[in-house]
């Protein structure tokens, strides 16, 4: 007999743009991931646009890694090599646990659509305190790659083997 299929579990999830040059008006990265988690059947928790500085990012990062109602993080921006990107400088210290499959799978993803020019994301994920953080890169295309063939299915509790969800909710998951 097998068991029935899980029912699908929303995600809150917050978006965060870094830039020094956009708007949140501009921002049609953060706009992409806020419609694609709410279009999947997730809630926006929040979405801001700061600038890209170490401390701005690590302080409202550190308010939803503390708010239990929070479950994930996507950012976009600040993952590059100029002066001022800095998000992986500024999340790395916030993570309990890296999530190092992230930023290999999707530099591996995204070879198809911008060649080794992909060897300059500095994409990364982690945990802490739970809560999922997500560093895409600024362009619309790369937060299509990590939403769509990456994150979609990772926050979905019905992917099998495994997903984020238990994690998120911090349940420890039974195995099939």
């Amino acid at each position: 007999m097998s068991k029935p299929a899980a029912e699908f579990t929303p995600l809150n999830i917050a978006v965060l743009c870094v830039s020094d040059s956009r708007t949140l008006e501009e921002d049609s990265s953060g706009q992409y991931l806020a419609d694609s988690l709410v279009e999947a059947g997730h809630h926006l928790a929040d979405r801001q646009l700061i600038t890209d500085d170490i401390y701005h990012i690590r302080a409202f990062i550190s308010g939803w890694i503390a708010d239990p109602n929070v479950h994930a993080v996507i950012t976009t921006g600040g993952t590059g090599f100029f002066i001022r990107d800095s998000m992986p400088e500024a999340v790395s210290v916030l993570f309990d646990k890296s999530i190092d499959g992230f930023g290999e799978m999707f530099r591996l993803l995204s070879k198809d659509d911008i060649g080794m020019s992909t060897i300059q994301s500095r994409a990364i994920a982690g945990m802490a305190n739970g809560t999922g953080i997500f560093c895409l890169p600024g362009s619309t295309g790369a937060c299509r790659t990590g939403w769509n063939d990456i994150l979609k299915e990772q926050f979905d509790n019905r992917t099998r083997p495994c997903n984020f969800v238990a994690h998120f909710m911090r349940a420890n998951p039974g195995h099939d």
